[in-house]
């Protein structure tokens, strides 16, 4: 069975964070460790929300007491996401490190959790900086948003063509960047693998819940850690991107009980 170390937000009520990302990993029969870098109550987008950052010398603590046990080396991937403090994403950064000495073949996921639009960015501008400069760098699979694309790069990505052209400049195995626009009515997907590019356009939608790039990234991991082709992923993540909205339609999150996860087997 393939495991991977998942360390982003846990948010009890809205579908953000930890619980989109983890829910195609297991349904693909793929074991998780899940730890958290914040606990809310719900996303802080509403009216009302409380909770904790979980420091990372206590998540330090966690993976040595992971690792005398002997299971950090066991992990096929880990995958990092919202990481509000400098602190945090240094400890990924060392994280990443140790896991690849004690497992080279392990693969690196990060998912930029940055800002987005209109808003811009919404984390620590410093921790930020170290996402770009740190965890980017080291990455096998990178999954930002057209703001997170932008920033990563130091580029103006306005355009498939800009999301190519940054995407290439970041030297990574694979980029994969949602949200790129094309036109009032549609946005597109931009892969870079190897140096080829594919572009998948898809409708703009209003009023989106929170947390598709999470369940994205989730899709898309899932796929990969299956064995299937970078494409072939990426194709996936899309089509489940779509069946969670059109499952979610309605309602002001995403409602994962509601997917149809028998396609996930095809």
């Amino acid at each position: 069975m393939r495991r991977i170390l998942v360390v982003t937000s846990h948010v009890a009520q809205d579908t953000v964070g930890l619980s989109p990302t983890i829910a195609p990993l297991q349904r693909a029969g793929i074991e998780v460790v899940a730890l958290p870098t914040v606990v809310l109550s719900n996303h802080p987008a509403r009216a009302h929300y409380a909770g904790i950052v979980v420091a990372p010398s206590e998540l330090g603590k966690m993976t040595e007491a992971i690792e005398a046990n002997g299971w950090l080396g066991t992990f096929d991937a880990v995958l990092s996401g919202y990481l509000p403090t400098p602190g945090h994403a240094a400890w990924i950064a060392r994280l990443v490190q140790r896991m690849r000495e004690l497992y080279p073949p392990v693969v690196y996921v990060c998912d930029p959790i940055l800002g987005d639009d209109p808003t811009g960015l919404y984390i620590d501008p410093e921790a930020a900086a170290v996402v770009r400069d740190k965890l980017a760098p080291v990455a096998d699979i990178l999954t930002p948003n057209r703001f997170e694309l932008s920033w990563l790069s130091r580029r103006d990505v306005q355009s498939v063509d800009d999301a190519t052209e940054a995407a290439l400049s970041l030297d990574r195995p694979i980029v994969a960047a949602t949200s790129i626009p094309v036109s009032e009515t549609e946005l597109a997907n931009v892969l870079v693998s190897n140096g080829n590019a594919l572009v998948s356009t898809v409708e703009k939608l209003s009023d989106i819940p929170h947390g598709t790039g999470d369940l994205f990234t989730g899709f898309l991991t899932a796929r990969l850690l299956r064995g299937a082709s970078i494409s072939d992923a990426w194709t996936h993540a899309i089509q489940g991107v779509r069946f969670g909205l059109e499952a979610s339609q309605g309602s002001d999150r995403l409602m994962l009980p509601l997917i149809d996860w028998s396609w996930l087997s095809s």
